[in-house]
């Protein structure tokens, strides 16, 4: 009697152990609240303050890794920021928020949030809305477009790290202009050459500038095209 209770005892406590590590499946939620706080320059053209009546054109400008998290001065070093800086005039609005995270990707959400902010309280023309980004700042331009495919009314994308796999996500109205150096060893060439390959044979209105012999410093070269902007101001939605 007493090996046929130990036996006894032995299964119960096998069965018992087994019962508990049965595996669970449940449903639930959780809301996320997340807060992001954003350092900015925004750009008015000089006849903002005197046609009253008339609404403009914006430019998003997102900057390049090297300018994250700093000062907001450091934006100035590059693109359309460092253009005025330095004296140049644009015929509209330009909004260059920093990404204040040194070492994280743009929080794309929240841009949209500064940017439907900053468009509600001045004369913004929402058909007229066009993005722009270098490096870091250029894989969150193709980003943006792919999340908000009716936003924007031009692309010009800066040797940015390129969403291949998301192409087809963009919106076919949407002309886009594409800039890299072929000798870029951050974000390689390729990254951009690419997408461009595949937009173009998806019918895709787009353009592609490539420097030869240049590095990942492309950004010198297309922020100072003029025709970039020329061009910009020409695009509206339909």
């Amino acid at each position: 009697m007493k090996r046929l209770f130990v036996v006894f005892m032995g299964i119960a406590l096998f069965q018992g152990c087994s019962a508990q590590s049965n595996s669970r499946l449940i449903d639930a939620s959780f809301e996320t609240v997340i807060k992001e706080e954003f350092q900015y320059y925004l750009y008015f053209p000089e006849n903002y303050d005197t046609n009253k009546d008339e609404k403009f054109p914006l430019l998003l400008f997102l900057h390049g890794g090297g300018e994250s998290g700093g000062d907001l001065e450091e934006i100035k070093t590059n693109g359309p920021p460092k253009l005025i800086a330095e004296g140049n005039e644009f015929p509209f609005l330009i909004l260059a928020p920093q990404n204040p995270h040194e070492k994280k990707w743009w929080n794309t959400h929240a841009l949209i949030e500064l940017l439907d902010e900053v468009v509600a309280n001045n004369r913004v023309d929402k058909n007229r809305i066009y993005l722009t980004g270098l490096s870091r700042g250029g894989g969150a331009a193709w980003e943006l477009a792919v999340q908000y495919p009716k936003k924007f009314a031009a692309l010009a994308v800066v040797c940015g790290m390129s969403p291949l796999p998301y192409a087809g996500w963009l919106d076919k109205e949407m002309p886009i202009w594409v800039f890299h150096g072929t000798e870029d060893q951050s974000i390689p060439f390729s990254e951009s050459e690419e997408m461009v390959k595949k937009l173009q044979a998806m019918g895709y209105d787009v353009k592609f500038t490539a420097y030869d012999g240049v590095g990942h410093n492309s950004w010198e070269k297309a922020y100072t095209t003029e025709a970039l902007y020329d061009w910009f101001i020409e695009q509206k939605r339909k």
